[in-house]
């Protein structure tokens, strides 16, 4: 089953002539794809015990599986016990639909599915439809009281899948960190978080897409930024998203409308100490669109952010938060780069 969080490709380059050499683990997880690299004096292998992670993990917060914790409590099942990763994500996410006033709400989560980008069937959509499905989205209609979800109508459900995958980078680097692991790069479904430095002595960089709408293959690198003990998210409008008559709708679901955001945003990369509030903070930031961005931003200084929007004239421009001036660049020439693989 799978969470799915179709955003920008996050890379890491290593140098090729490292004094320790890393160790580099990949996989499938979570409907997507995992890499780890990760230095060791003791040389351990760390694949099983991460994916028996990932899979309990799913357990929790994925609604593509039938019987984990979120989809019981969206099915009204009684008596659910929540884990410490079902209350994690909850309490970030009311935490962060406060902060952006809405603009993120996990409770979007029907209408998410009606659009055709959940778990469920696309259904044909009707303003009138939609009108009466926006009668249960929003958070203040759940809560959690005494270890128990709590509804004020029944037909609330949430959904995880915008910021679950960058907690599960967090999840990972904790466990590493508990082996005494101190230099590593954490990257699942493009989510990042990178500790220490390579093998090499230095940091750990990634890269950062162009937002040309490209559902498949990776996109030219448009930025590289220094991951230092930070962790990067970015969100985007050109992985996921259907054409309808010729219209394109992307896949992030405006709360206050029920319909896909309209604005000239393209992609949102959110820099924080932990991937799950960078991961929750970028879909926030795309949905509430440029200028309110940067209001945003400008009163939460935890947070870094590199936006892309286009202009009038549709070309690409950059919004870049004082705090990565200097751990970022802009790509001048177009190079490849293989996903986690030694670059020269």
């Amino acid at each position: 089953m799978r969470i799915v969080l179709m955003f920008l490709f996050i890379y890491n380059i290593i140098g090729v002539y490292a004094q320790e050499k890393p160790l580099f683990i990949e996989g499938e997880a979570q409907g997507t794809s995992y890499h780890i690299t990760y230095l060791d004096k003791k040389n351990r292998d760390f694949k099983s015990k991460i994916e028996k992670i990932l899979r309990k993990f799913d357990l929790s917060v994925s609604t593509y599986i039938p019987n984990s914790i979120i989809s019981k409590i969206n099915s009204n099942v009684e008596y659910v016990k929540l884990d410490k990763y079902f209350i994690t994500c909850f309490n970030k996410a009311k935490e962060v639909w406060k902060n952006t006033d809405g603009a993120f709400d996990p409770t979007v989560y029907p209408i998410v599915n009606a659009w055709g980008f959940g778990p469920g069937k696309k259904q044909q959509i009707e303003k009138q439809k939609i009108d009466s499905m926006m009668q249960f989205v929003g958070f203040d209609l759940i809560e959690i009281k005494g270890n128990k979800i709590v509804k004020k109508d029944p037909r609330v459900a949430l959904d995880f899948n915008a910021f679950a995958q960058g907690y599960s980078v967090d999840v990972v680097s904790d466990f590493l960190i508990s082996k005494g692991i101190n230099s590593f790069v954490v990257e699942i479904g493009g989510e990042v978080y990178a500790k220490g430095k390579n093998g090499d002595g230095l940091d750990w960089t990634v890269g950062i897409e162009k937002p040309i709408d490209n559902k498949l293959d990776a996109n030219p690198i448009k930025a590289i930024a220094i991951l230092d003990n930070l962790a990067v998210a970015t969100s985007g409008n050109y992985r996921r998203f259907v054409v309808e008559d010729g219209i394109k709708y992307a896949h992030h679901i405006d709360p206050k409308t029920g319909f896909p955001t309209k604005n000239n945003l393209l992609s949102a990369s959110v820099f924080s100490i932990d991937c799950i509030s960078a991961d929750a903070n970028a879909t926030g930031i795309l949905v509430m669109g440029l200028e309110k961005a940067k209001l945003y931003l400008a009163s939460h200084t935890e947070l870094q952010a590199y936006l892309i929007y286009s202009d009038e004239s549709g070309k690409y421009q950059v919004f870049v938060t004082p705090g990565l001036m200097n751990i970022i660049k802009e790509v001048v020439e177009e190079k490849e780069f293989s996903l986690f693989k030694n670059n020269q």
